[in-house]
Parts: C-alpha cells; sequence; structure tokens
C-alpha cells in the first residue's frame, strides 16, 4: 500500500508535516531527557514512543515524495530536495535509539519499596556522571544534525516547489483591477 494522494493534493505536502514538527521536538526531547535525568523519568515510555513515531514518518514522508518527484517535471531543484530528504533517516533512527537509552537508563525500578540496603546495592555506579555527559554530548550531536537536515530539506523542498510559482512585486493580472 502506498500513500499518494490525500483529498486531491500529493500526499507528501502533507506527510511531511509530522516529520517537521516530530522530527525537532524529538530532539529536543532527547536533549532536555539526557541533560536532566528525572525530565526523562517524568517522560517515561513518551519519549521512545516519540522518536519512535518521528523515526516511521520520515520513510513514509519519503516514499510518498518519491511518488511526488516522479509526477512533476523534472527539476534540479526537486532532485537537490529529493537528495537531501534520503539522508534524514540516519538522523531520525539515532534520535530513536538515544531516546530508548536514555528511557532504559534512567526508568524507574519496578519496586519504589525497595529496602534501604537493596537501594544501597542498586545505587547509581560512579561511571554514571560520565555515561551521562556522554548521553548529553551524543544527544545534542544527533539532535543538531536531525534539525539542521530537517531545516536544510524543508528549505530546498520549499524552495523547489516556490521557485516560479509567485511573484515579489505582484502580478497585475492577478492584483486589484479597480
Amino acid at each position: 500500500m502506498s500513500l499518494t494522494v490525500v483529498n486531491g493534493l500529493p500526499a507528501h505536502v502533507l506527510v511531511v508535516h509530522f516529520v517537521i514538527v516530530l522530527v525537532p521536538l524529538s530532539a529536543l526531547a532527547v536533549v532536555v531527557a539526557a541533560i536532566w535525568p528525572s525530565t526523562a523519568r517524568r517522560m517515561g515510555i513518551v519519549l521512545p514512543l516519540l522518536a519512535l513515531v518521528a523515526l516511521a514518518s520520515v520513510p513514509v514522508a519519503t516514499q510518498a515524495g518519491e511518488w511526488l518527484e516522479e509526477h512533476v517535471d523534472n527539476d534540479a531543484l526537486v532532485r537537490r530536495h529529493a537528495e537531501l530528504g534520503d539522508g534524514l533517516l540516519p538522523w531520525a533512527a539515532g534520535l530513536f535509539v538515544l531516546a530508548a537509552a536514555i528511557w532504559w537508563t534512567t526508568r524507574r525500578p519496578a519496586s519504589t519499596e525497595a529496602a534501604p540496603r537493596e537501594r544501597a546495592r542498586t545505587a547509581t555506579p560512579r561511571s554514571a556522571p560520565a555515561l551521562r555527559v556522554v548521553a548529553a554530548v551524543l544527544s545534542v550531536g544527533v539532535a543538531t544534525g536531525a534539525v539542521v537536515d530537517v531545516y536544510r530539506i524543508g528549505d530546498s523542498g520549499a524552495k523547489a516547489a516556490w521557485h516560479d510559482g509567485f511573484s515579489k512585486t505582484g502580478d497585475e493580472e492577478h492584483g486589484d483591477k479597480g
């Protein structure tokens, strides 16, 4: 099954909005969760689920975009947009992996009623601060890459769609004819 047209519009122009919203939102959530583990615990399973939905939206938008590419004029701007779009999936996958790892490492223990001796044995290991720093640095790097890529893809898509589609000064033919 392929998503191609929705209400007479190419599905790509609709589905891409999920990517535009969910990938940067996931990026922000991953960075915040990596820096503040207490926030990650409050987010709970929502953190990796958000990143998973963002990840799943990328190939859907890409597939719809490939269909659209076959139904528009062959243009260098469209080809550039398609090339850039193919590079987002690894960034989205990285966000998901980081979100899942952060969730896994910050989730609450099954029993919050554990005895004090048990809590002492399962206390945060000495390497935890170093791991948090590594997770935060990786999160900032992947999040930045993902957001920049979404911006570049969106900018190239807008240029491809609108490069000949409007007039900066207005068109007498379409303007007020008093």
